[in-house]
């Protein structure tokens, strides 16, 4: 078998992690685990679920130096950003402790039998209940908030459904020290043997998806990948739920009259937005629209001149930076696309640079459409000029669906309006007067878009409506109470909110 290799961006040494890549074997064995903690940990009171969840936290944050400093010789993203990303993952398991606490993503209702128009109706009870074991892949980009300790492990887990968490090859250290604070506080708060598991190696992640016992499957990372494995769950002889967030290019839509007013505070904020984490965010707006004209030309300086005092950053990967510096070169190729400002590329093993370029509605819809309009994963943002607002307006509704859709406008600002609309038919969040990049946690918070943003529209990777993916519903019909869930007998022994004979009731 392959060792698994810890490498460093910054340096491009390559430390053992002691550990072998996955065998069919490996991953069969862990989906059996989880597959036989599903029934107990399912079944755990609310209570007690959310202890752990709580429980999960703490140990993370007793141990946050040393994982700060291990993810950082493999990110080379820094100790601010890093223990940034843990404070937001350990916030992320207490705030799906609170979601667990309050119970209503049970979704639980009563009918009682009673004679209706339609006949007599029986007794009928429901709630969401846990799908079973869920496979999560961690994402490069996130090796603490989507990653081993990420939402799709924290919402699965507080869904009530183990865990088998494929590790990115990108921070295979740091994956295995999160798993082992997570694990211990999981078995020590009583866990089921199972609840939590790692693998590793590419090939392990695809037998993961194909194993039968795996019920659903979240995943956060390309498009070629994501699709790739989609194609997988989708080809089970039983398919599952595949959620693959998979980036976009997340238009950023500026009006003539917020530029007018604000042109070099919008600009700096976009650069800022751009090379946030040396763009290696999926929410990175790749897309700016600006008005032509000196307004525009302002904006677009005062970005460049934030971008070109930079020194560039180092990259997650030697292969994510050669496969962004290939993506910029396809872009400087074509006719029409003409550099604003470009930073130093950092000197680092996966050290790049970030690029601003320029070009115009005729260019981004000419025949070279599909390389302007497609993410390209790194410091990078193409401004588009504009003239016409309805051409604008036009050409943003032919664009491929988005995590995000941004407009900079005045209050009363009549293409404000016009724009919102369009983002909404076209993102999953809309955001006006600020920037994608960031993604809070929270009960309102929605991560995702129509394809190819995300494989699956109805659902987000981020908030409390994350955990609605690996829950499936499920009615009781004329089932003697003592058979019931406990949310669902007559007594409501865990006091959830329910519906009882069409009536709210808490």
């Amino acid at each position: 078998m392959t060792q698994v290799l810890s490498i460093n961006p910054a340096t491009g040494d390559a430390t053992p992690t002691g550990v072998e890549e996955s065998s069919p074997a490996d991953v069969a064995a862990a989906a059996s685990a989880a597959s036989a903690a599903a029934p107990a940990y399912g079944a755990l009171d609310l209570a007690a679920r959310a202890r752990l969840l709580d429980a999960v936290a703490a140990a993370l944050e007793g141990d946050a130096d040393a994982i700060v400093a291990t993810a950082d010789r493999e990110t080379a993203l820094g100790p601010t950003r890093l223990a940034g990303e843990l404070r937001r993952s350990c916030f992320q398991f207490r705030f799906f402790a609170d979601v667990v606490r309050d119970a209503a993503f049970l979704e639980a209702s009563v009918d009682h039998a009673r004679d209706t128009p339609m006949g007599p109706l029986p007794d009928l009870r429901r709630q969401l209940e846990p799908l079973g074991p869920v496979g999560v892949f961690g994402a490069s980009n996130f090796p603490l908030a989507f990653s081993v300790p990420g939402g799709d492990t924290a919402s699965a887990l507080a869904a009530g459904c183990p865990v088998v968490v494929k590790v990115h090859s990108a921070h295979p250290a740091t994956s295995q020290r999160v798993f082992a604070a997570m694990d211990a506080a999981l078995r020590a708060g009583g866990a089921p043997e199972g609840t939590l598991a790692l693998i590793f190696g590419r090939d392990a992640g695809v037998a993961l998806v194909g194993d039968a016992r795996i019920s659903a499957v979240g995943f956060t990372g390309s498009y070629r990948a994501g699709r790739s494995l989609f194609d997988v769950a989708q080809a089970r002889p039983a398919p599952i739920p595949f959620y693959g967030e998979l980036g976009s290019v997340n238009p950023l839509v500026v009006t003539p009259r917020a530029a007018r007013s604000r042109a070099a505070a919008i600009g700096e904020g976009l650069a800022g937005s751009v090379t946030l984490g040396s763009g290696q965010f999926c929410t990175r707006p790749g897309l700016v629209f600006v008005p032509t004209g000196p307004d525009g030309d302002a904006l677009v300086a005062a970005a460049g001149a934030v971008v070109g005092a930079l020194a560039g950053a180092t990259m997650l990967t030697s292969t994510i930076r050669d496969s962004f510096e290939s993506g910029v070169d396809r872009l400087l190729d074509i006719a029409g696309v003409d550099v604003v400002a470009r930073s130093s590329v950092a000197s680092s093993a996966a050290g790049a640079e970030a690029v601003l370029v320029t070009t115009d509605l005729a260019t981004l819809t000419g025949p070279d459409r599909a390389i302007l309009a497609t993410e390209c994963f790194g410091a990078i943002t193409i401004f588009v000029r504009y003239a016409d607002p309805a051409q604008l307006l036009e050409v943003l509704a032919g664009l491929e669906p988005a995590l995000t859709f941004s407009v900079h406008a005045e209050e009363d600002d009549e293409l404000g309006a016009d724009l919102v609309a369009v983002g909404r038919s076209r993102a999953g969040r809309v955001v006006v007067n600020g920037y994608p990049t960031g993604v809070g946690v929270s009960w309102s918070m929605h991560h995702g878009g129509p394809h190819p943003a995300t494989t699956n529209p109805l659902h987000t990777s981020v908030g409390a409506s994350a955990m609605r993916r690996w829950l499936r519903p499920v009615c009781y019909q004329a089932t003697p109470d003592a058979w019931l869930p406990p949310a669902l007998r007559e007594a409501n022994p865990w006091g959830v909110a329910r519906r009882v004979d069409g009536v709210a009731q808490r």
